[in-house]
C-alpha cells in the first residue's frame, strides 16, 4: 500500500503509519490524566497528536527524532487537523524509508549547491568572490551548510532548508537589483549568503532539531559576525589585500539587521538600501513559503478556502478547480 503522508491526511480517517516525531510532551488534562502530546512529521509537514491515558512508561519508550509507526484517527480542532493516537509503537531507522522522511532529496541538494556556488563566483566584485571562495573552499562549513535547516518551526525547517532559503533568496536578490540601480547587486547578493550562514551552529540538526548551547546564549546575528571576520582573515591572505572597510562595515550590518525591528531580534534596524532590501526579500520568501504551506495542507478540501488560520488571523484562498465559482 502506498504511503500516506501528512499533507494527504484529511478529518475522520483512520491512520496506520510512520512519522517521525519531531515533539513530545507528557501533560496532564483536568481531571489528572495523562495524556501524551506529540508532533509527527514526514517530509511533507507535521501534524500534531494526542495519546489520551498516556502514562510515563510510554512516553520513555521513544525521543525526539525517533520514528514510530502510529495508529489512530484524524480529526479538526480548534480550526486544525490533529491526530488521535491509540497505538504508537518505536521503530528502528532501519526499519524505515528514510526518503520519505526528506523534503530535499540528495539531487536536491546537489542541484541547490551548484547553483549556490554559480551565483557566488558570478559575482561581479573580486572582493566579494574571494571572500565567497573562503566560505566554498571550508568544506566542513559546506557540508553543515547544505545538511542545516532554516529555522526549527517557522520555515523551511527541514534538513537542506538553509540551503533552499538562501539560493532562493539569492537568485531573487540577483533579479531584483538591475531594477533598482542605486542599490548594489552584488552586496545584496553576498549579504543574502550571509545572513543565516550562523545557523549551521545555532542549531542542531543531526538527529531531533534544537537550539545549541551558542545558538540559544548568542543567536545566529551575533554568530555571523564573528564567522564573517574569521573568513575576511583569510581572503586578505589569499588575495593579499584586505576588503575595503566601508564594504565590510555594510556586509556586517545587513548581518546584524535583516531581522528588521527590534521586537524581532535585530540589535540594528535596517540603515542602508541593501539592508532594507535584503530584510523585505528575505521576509518575502519565509512568508511565501509559509502561505503555500498553509494552502497545500489545509483540511478544508471542499472548499475554496482553508480553514481560519489563527497564526495569521484570517482565511486564505484557494481558489476553484475548475478555475470558475
Amino acid at each position: 500500500m502506498a504511503r500516506r503522508y501528512v499533507c494527504d491526511l484529511r478529518e475522520q480517517e483512520p491512520v496506520a503509519e510512520v512519522f517521525r516525531v519531531t515533539g513530545k510532551q507528557l501533560r496532564p488534562n483536568r481531571n489528572g490524566n495523562l495524556y501524551l502530546q506529540m508532533e509527527l512529521s514526514d517530509r511533507t509537514g507535521s501534524i500534531q497528536t494526542r495519546m489520551w491515558n498516556a502514562t510515563e512508561d510510554v512516553y520513555r519508550t521513544f525521543e525526539n527524532g525517533d520514528y514510530v509507526r502510529v495508529e489512530g484517527t484524524t480529526q479538526l480542532f480548534q480550526g486544525a487537523l490533529q491526530l488521535i493516537a491509540t497505538h504508537v509503537m518505536p521503530l528502528e531507522p532501519a526499519e524505515v524509508n528514510e526518503e520519505e522522511f526528506l523534503a530535499l532529496t540528495p539531487a536536491d541538494i546537489d542541484r541547490l549547491r551548484t547553483r549556490l556556488v554559480a551565483m557566488l563566483r558570478g559575482l561581479g566584485d573580486p572582493e566579494l568572490v574571494t571572500l565567497a571562495e573562503c566560505f566554498l573552499m571550508d568544506e566542513p562549513f559546506m557540508e553543515k551548510f547544505t545538511r542545516a535547516p532554516a529555522g526549527i518551526k517557522l520555515h523551511h525547517a527541514y534538513q537542506g532548508g538553509l540551503l533552499e532559503h538562501v539560493v532562493n533568496l539569492m537568485d531573487v536578490a540577483l533579479r531584483v537589483a538591475p531594477c533598482y540601480p542605486q542599490i548594489d547587486g552584488n552586496l545584496l547578493a553576498m549579504g543574502a549568503f550571509l545572513h543565516d550562514m550562523a545557523k549551521v551552529d545555532e542549531l542542531v540538526y543531526d538527529h531531533d532539531m534544537a537550539y545549541s548551547d551558542e545558538g540559544q546564549l548568542i543567536g545566529h546575528l551575533v554568530m555571523a559576525v564573528g564567522m564573517l571576520e574569521e573568513k575576511l582573515r583569510e581572503a586578505e591572505k589569499l588575495s593579499g589585500e584586505p576588503i575595503g572597510k566601508e564594504k565590510v562595515l555594510r556586509l556586517k550590518h545587513m548581518i546584524v539587521s535583516h531581522h528588521g525591528q527590534y521586537e524581532y531580534g535585530s540589535p540594528k534596524l535596517p540603515m542602508t538600501l541593501e539592508a532594507l532590501a535584503l530584510y523585505y526579500l528575505d521576509n518575502l520568501d519565509a512568508k511565501i513559503f509559509s502561505f503555500h504551506q498553509q494552502l497545500r495542507d489545509d483540511p478544508n478540501v471542499d472548499s475554496p478556502w482553508t480553514l481560519y488560520n489563527q497564526n495569521m488571523g484570517r482565511k486564505l484562498f484557494k481558489g476553484y478547480e475548475s478555475g470558475e465559482p
